[in-house]
């Protein structure tokens, strides 16, 4: 591969210990040889106001920037009360506004793969789901197959918090290779 490929990978929780860190952190290290894999936290995304959309804060700048260099997106979420945490859609929702002068939506036919977590049996999939529902509007290339749906995430961690299931991980590298696979495609 010529070209290294930039992937960005945002967590959509905020909690120091997130299941969904983990299983990021695991994307990350299980990431293709020649790729770039940089995570960005959200957790200085101020609540989205539509009257600043000309004026984005700083942190919606910088993450946007990386973002719209990226090649592909990796997305884990959580589920909460059988949704995605608001805090993630107000990340998306101030991400993907305009600014005077600027693209408007750094997800607009990027490549990318979702994996959801749960504590529970369901494994975060209505989250899942819903959340193809918001980057469908946003005419992101979100990864059919190979699906990740982590059930009882918390049992799937060692002691230092890191994913170390291996059938899990492998689902992810799975994933992985499919979304570089896009990303090659769309940079073709």
């Amino acid at each position: 591969m010529d070209k290294k490929i930039k992937i960005v990978g945002i967590a959509g929780s905020l909690r120091k210990e997130a299941y969904s860190k983990a299983v990021l952190n695991a994307a990350k290290e299980l990431t293709p040889e020649g790729t770039e894999f940089e995570i960005c936290g959200i957790e200085e995304i101020p609540p989205f106001n539509q009257d600043n959309e000309n004026n984005l804060p700083i942190s919606v700048k910088e993450i946007k920037a990386k973002l719209m260099a990226a090649d592909a997106i990796v997305i884990v979420t959580p589920e909460y009360n059988f949704s995605f945490p608001g805090v993630l859609k107000n990340a998306i929702d101030a991400l993907s506004r305009n600014e005077e002068g600027r693209p408007a939506n750094p997800f607009d036919s990027k490549p990318i793969a979702i994996m959801s977590n749960s504590p529970y049996m369901l494994g975060g999939s209505r989250a899942y789901y819903q959340l193809r529902q918001v980057f469908v509007y946003l005419n992101a290339n979100v990864l059919n197959r190979p699906e990740v749906i982590i059930p009882f995430v918390k049992d799937k961690l060692d002691k230092n918090g890191r994913l170390s299931d291996e059938e899990t991980r492998g689902h992810i590298k799975k994933q992985l290779e499919a979304l570089l696979q896009a990303a090659m495609k769309k940079s073709a």
